[in-house]
């Protein structure tokens, strides 16, 4: 089994967003292809503006990231992540209060939650909000606070003490690594604050993301693996010729007590 250039890439730009710099060689180890097929997908990268090329490796442009970031990952992996989408969405009662993530695959749970009604959702993203409103059964809250630029996050004090005196049944969390010593971890600090709120405020919390995630230690720990309750990915984690870092992650996951579905 290949990985599709579509997660490589995904990957690839995660990789050198959580280094100060990563070597071309790293990468390749890392990913488990070749040096001429790491220096090919950074070109596609520094094509985007996402990473500048730099002698032996990258680094990522990060003010020009912020501003391409969601756009940008958006169509990666939208077939996987729409599975994903539809798997977490499953398993939201009907009836619960529930906080939404911000991210690229929550915006495909947003769109199967319609499925779960009667809810009462609130939302950290512009997207979600977007995709949620005025659907029948859907009662919609947004939490609010400052957009971070290029991802369309909620972040900031407005949006903590929003969360603050909410309480939820279940908060579907979206996540940039999960490792198997580091726990949950985002690559902005933003983020992760607002994770590490949305975590103090459920009864119970779903992680979802795709298995590019798993192994990945990003640069703001947000809590231990035991923090949640469940989580959502692809069955191509339990692929440690494609995913290095998958299978290690799901035995640890499941060591600690964590619900794993692969869908």
């Amino acid at each position: 089994m290949v990985m599709g250039v579509a997660n490589r890439l995904d990957l690839t730009l995660r990789l050198v967003q959580g280094s100060d710099r990563v070597s071309v060689s790293e990468l390749s180890q890392r990913l488990g292809v070749s040096e001429m097929t790491v220096r090919r997908d950074l070109d596609a990268l520094e094509g985007q503006g996402l990473v500048r090329r730099v002698h032996g490796g990258a680094v990522a442009t990060r003010s020009r990231a912020e501003d391409a970031g969601f756009s940008a990952r958006e169509p990666w992996q939208a077939a996987t992540k729409d599975r994903l989408g539809a798997a977490a969405a499953a398993l939201v009662e009907p009836g619960s209060r529930v906080l939404l993530d911000a991210g690229t695959t929550t915006v495909h749970v947003a769109e199967h939650l319609t499925a779960r009604a009667p809810l009462t959702v609130a939302v950290l993203s512009l997207q979600a909000a977007v995709c949620l409103a005025d659907r029948p059964g859907i009662e919609l809250l947004v939490v609010g606070g400052r957009s971070r630029p290029g991802e369309r996050s909620f972040v900031g004090p407005l949006a903590l003490r929003t969360l603050e005196s909410l309480a939820f049944d279940c908060f579907v969390m979206s996540i940039g690594g999960v490792h198997a010593d580091h726990g949950w971890s985002e690559f902005s600090l933003d983020d992760a604050a607002v994770k590490q709120a949305g975590l103090a405020r459920a009864a119970r919390t779903v992680a979802v993301a795709d298995a590019t995630k798993l192994g990945v230690r990003a640069f703001s720990r947000v809590a231990p693996l035991d923090a949640v309750h469940r989580f959502v990915t692809d069955n191509a984690a339990e692929d440690g010729r494609t995913h290095p870092g998958g299978p290690q992650t799901l035995d640890a996951l499941r060591e600690a007590g964590v619900e794993t579905v692969l869908a």
